[in-house]
């Protein structure tokens, strides 16, 4: 929206300080006009020599005072334009930066020096709103690139296929179609994910009331068959641990939790030696409620463990597992969990596989807790 140009903030100061100056000094004059000359008599006797009367002092005083506010105007004006300029120095320095920002540079920074006053808590503000930015684009950007690399493979894979099957009409159709449909499977699975996962970050729960004992007990029992495939114990216990915010998207973490627990588990191969299990425990902990997931699995580097929640992570040893997961389950997790002002804490398992703890509030003071027996 195009607006017309007006005066500047600078010059409505050295105008707005000026006229403060000019009015204060007309003030001054004028207590000299109203109670020292009102004093003096109109005339006088002049028999014992020249005595000046109001209107001889009125006529020397009128140019001067004249004179005087005059200067006033003009110290005014100057020392009003010098101060607006150095107070208003910040704000160049803040519109310059929006500028830069505005064309991409999203490196840059206001970085005003010196003690805090609202300028600079502006400046700091904004600085911060910038890191924050810069963070979240950069991430935006990773993950497009990343979402862009997993979802290329299965159309790579299925173009293949189809290119073998057209050189070789001898080929078993039907092993094309189950591959086929099998890779399609997992493309639709990883684009179901990334829409999850962008509904998590940007939509705000709901505030109902939910219980996660009862989530882990429906995630066990989606989950069960897959767990007794891979030969793996699935242990749900613990106390009510109620909250608010969406069943739905709640409900996902726990699904999520446990499946990564199965998928990432131990291999066959090391299972006679060692049980492999997944515990699913639910309590409070003060003014949090807590769902908290241990597996047992292969060992899991330190420096791998802050990474995990971010997109198409697996660890170093699982990124090309067969397992058919899209590496979203934790980001998913992590999104969801930040959505409802809770935390999720990723720690390696003595011994090898992760327990993955989420703590969310409780409801405040007032929320009615009654939760549908499931």
């Amino acid at each position: 929206m195009a607006r017309r140009r007006g005066p500047s903030a600078r010059l409505r100061l050295t105008l707005s300080f000026a006229g403060v100056v000019v009015v204060t000094g007309a003030l001054l004059l004028a207590v000299v006009w109203l109670y020292l000359l009102r004093y003096v008599p109109r005339t006088v006797d002049s028999t014992s020599g020249f005595v000046p009367g109001r209107g001889d002092l009125v006529d020397a005083f009128a140019p001067r005072a004249a004179l005087a506010l005059v200067v006033l105007l003009v110290l005014g004006m100057v020392c009003g334009w010098l101060l607006a300029g150095r107070l208003l120095a910040p704000l160049d320095r803040l519109a310059e930066a929006a500028r830069l920002v505005g064309q991409g540079s999203l490196s840059h920074r206001v970085g005003l020096m010196g003690r805090s006053d609202e300028f600079r808590e502006l400046a700091d503000a904004f600085d911060a709103m910038l890191t924050t930015v810069e963070a979240q684009v950069e991430s935006q950007r990773r993950f497009a690139a990343d979402a862009s690399h997993e979802l290329r493979t299965p159309l790579a894979v299925t173009r293949t296929l189809l290119d073998v099957a057209r050189e070789d009409p001898s080929h078993d159709p039907s092993t094309l179609v189950e591959r086929l449909s099998a890779i399609n499977t997992r493309a639709v699975n990883l684009t179901e994910a990334l829409l999850l996962l962008s509904r998590a970050g940007h939509q705000p729960p709901t505030g109902e009331t939910v219980d996660l004992s009862l989530l882990a007990e429906e995630a066990v029992e989606t989950l069960l068959s897959l767990a007794e495939r891979k030969a793996i114990t699935l242990e749900a216990a613990g106390d009510t641990a109620v909250t608010t915010g969406s069943p739905a998207l709640l409900l996902q973490v726990a699904t999520n939790l446990v499946h990564n627990g199965v998928v990432h588990n131990l291999p066959s191969s090391r299972q006679d030696s060692m049980d492999a299990f997944v515990r699913i425990r639910t309590g409070v902990d003060g003014d949090h409620v807590v769902l908290e997931v241990e597996s047992t699995g292969e060992e899991v580097p330190s420096e791998l463990l802050s990474t995990l929640t971010e997109p198409f992570r697996r660890g170093a040893a699982r990124l090309h597992d067969d397992h058919g997961g899209t590496g979203l389950g934790l980001a998913i997790v992590d999104a969801v969990v930040r959505g409802h002002g809770g935390r999720l804490d990723v720690a390696a398992r003595p011994g090898g596989g992760l327990v993955v703890r989420v703590r969310l509030p409780r409801p405040r003071p007032g929320t009615t807790t009654d939760v549908p027996s499931a």
